[in-house]
């Protein structure tokens, strides 16, 4: 199947300004093409992988990726799908939101060109490079005055905002769509870039980008936009009851980003196969049929949940994540990292404790019981422990007179409790 066709299949396909156009010109040879990626925080997040691996898939096929981050856009703030006005970053904020996307960026692209077969690589670009030289003045003459307001005011982008009495628009998020539009104009120019993907919020402003490239240009460009990535229930994927999932490791554990995928649903999770991963049509298939004759074994997600922890965070935090989760569900400890470890501190209820109680002949159980919360009460505890419920570093304690001490400490400052199943709690020895 041609690229366009297995963006359909794996339901990447949303809108474009001309599909028999656009497929008779990826029919003819390698394309440049382009998205961009406003620094609205320091990381990028799952929401921005859809786009980003749009641009590596082209990649792969032989097409030429350009990934932009939005320096000068970034300053601004897109109204698209915002209910609300963004507050403006500081240039400080921005600079720094800048270098780390970039790197994230620079991730899932290939750069070097010696690793490409069709000798394509990525280029990574700034809009702030074209735009921030340029006068006020300057862009209303060479941008402002090939739009009318009135085409503005009928994306929808706009137009969702301005219905909003209480709230409105702002001229300077108003003025966003010219500032896209003049990216693609720029790159259209400079590098030969003929299409420019992206969610389907980002049809206005795409399209202001093609409109002022046939003005100014007399030439083509086009666009073509995926469906926002959502749930089976219509919601947005991407948000945790926590917040936001991050590609940062440091913002979001690769064990939480393991388990975001574990526990999608089977409504889910083929369509994240199919738009996420990499993974082939006949794999996503097989695991289609797999996951309709043992849903309960949960294949899909294991294999949602590896690629998507392999591709952003490599194969050792893949391996660590997966080992996390093997604790969590009562496995053994032998051999385990703290760094391992401290993901499962971060997951459950953690409490402190004074390393002089446990020294010498230490604690009873039943007072750790008490002091970690897995026990209202002394004689709870006890009555926990004889029914064999209690387990210390994952090994069940059937002794009620068992005391703990220093020597039951991981890493000399932690101690694992669980209760039945899945109800665990962890002492922070200080």
């Amino acid at each position: 199947m041609t690229l366009l066709e297995e963006l359909q299949w794996r339901g990447l396909y949303a809108d474009c300004t001309d599909a028999d156009a656009l497929a008779q010109r990826l029919n003819d040879g390698p394309v440049a093409l382009y998205c961009g990626f406003d620094p609205t925080a320091d990381s990028l997040h799952v929401g921005n992988l859809v786009p980003l691996f749009a641009l590596r898939r082209f990649q792969l096929a032989g097409h030429h990726p350009i990934a932009l981050a939005g320096g000068a856009t970034g300053m601004v703030g897109d109204p698209s799908g915002k209910s609300a006005e963004r507050n403006l970053q500081t240039p400080a904020q921005v600079d720094h939101n800048i270098a780390s996307v970039q790197q994230q960026l620079a991730t899932f692209l290939e750069f070097d060109a010696a690793k490409t077969p069709a000798n394509n690589p990525a280029r990574l670009v700034n809009n702030a490079d074209w735009t921030a030289p340029m006068s006020y003045l300057d862009f209303l003459r060479e941008v402002g005055k090939f739009f009318t307001v009135n085409w503005m005011v009928a994306k929808e982008s706009v137009r969702a905002r301005m219905e909003d009495r209480e709230n409105g628009i702002s001229y300077t998020e108003f003025s966003y769509m010219l500032l896209q539009a003049f990216d693609f104009y720029y790159l259209r120019k400079n590098l030969n870039c003929e299409l420019q993907v992206g969610a389907t919020d980002q049809w206005g402003n795409i399209t202001a980008g093609t409109e002022l490239i046939r003005k100014k240009l007399n030439e083509t460009g086009y666009g073509l936009v995926f469906p926002l990535l959502t749930k089976s229930d219509g919601t947005k994927y991407g948000k945790t009851a926590t917040g936001t999932v991050w590609l940062d490791p440091k913002r979001t554990s690769p064990y939480r980003f393991y388990q975001f995928f574990m526990q999608a649903e089977d409504a889910d999770v083929v369509k994240l196969l199919k738009v996420l991963t990499f993974l082939t049509p006949a794999e996503i298939t097989a695991l289609e049929t797999e996951l309709k004759a043992n849903p309960g074994a949960r294949a899909a997600q294991k294999a949602l949940a590896r690629a998507m922890t392999v591709t952003v965070h490599g194969e050792a935090a893949f391996a660590d994540a997966q080992r996390a989760s093997e604790i969590m569900f009562g496995g053994g400890l032998d051999g385990v990292s703290e760094t391992v470890f401290r993901d499962v501190v971060g997951e459950v209820p953690t409490k402190e404790l004074e390393r002089a109680k446990l020294e010498g002949a230490g604690l009873s159980l039943s007072d750790v019981l008490v002091h970690s919360g897995l026990a209202p009460s002394k004689g709870q505890a006890r009555k926990d422990i004889e029914g064999g419920g209690i387990y210390v570093n994952n090994v069940r304690a059937n002794e009620v007179a068992r005391h703990i001490s220093t020597s039951d400490l991981l890493f000399d400052r932690y101690l694992l409790l669980r209760k039945g199943k899945r109800t665990y709690a962890v002492l922070n020895v200080i």
